[in-house]
């Protein structure tokens, strides 16, 4: 049996951060850091309501430049301290099936020297979500708030 992934339905971002891999961890799983970088500028993210477990809540609002709200709800599937995050949008908290699956998150973290290997594998439901996904700016998009979880961890005890 095949377990591959169409790579027609899958984007990816791999990159290093200049961050302990501590810090980057605590930027992916405290709400109040969440906050403050997870939606590149100029949209924000408004709140973040997260219980970082196996089945757990991942849930944030982020806001246009207009400031409308776009929340959006969802699970960790795998949570692997301080090394990996599996999320998605395909159910909420208690495993109920979402109206409108788009993704499934996997993000390694690994040591690299003094910095962190972040890599973001981004699995779509359709062919036509992933094509979405990049034609609302996924590379540019997911690199920007990088950049700015970079910047954010830099600061950070860890």
């Amino acid at each position: 049996m095949n377990h591959e992934f169409p790579a027609s339905r899958e984007l990816v971002l791999d990159r290093v951060i200049y961050a302990p891999r501590a810090a980057v961890w605590r930027c992916w799983t405290e709400p109040d850091l969440i906050v403050k970088w997870f939606t590149p500028a100029p949209w924000s993210t408004q709140s973040s309501d997260v219980d970082v477990r196996a089945g757990g809540r991942f849930n944030t609002v982020m806001q246009d430049p207009d400031g409308n709200p776009h929340p959006n709800t969802g699970i960790y599937l795998e949570v692997v301290p301080g090394e990996r995050l599996v999320f998605t949008d395909a159910m909420t908290e208690g495993f109920k099936p979402s109206d409108n699956p788009f993704i499934v998150a996997t993000l390694t973290f690994s040591d690299e020297g003094g910095a962190t290997r972040y890599r973001a594998v981004v699995r779509h439901f359709s062919e036509d979500a992933k094509k979405r996904h990049e034609e609302m700016g996924f590379h540019d998009g997911w690199n920007a708030a990088a950049d700015q979880l970079e910047a954010l961890a830099k600061t950070l005890d860890y």
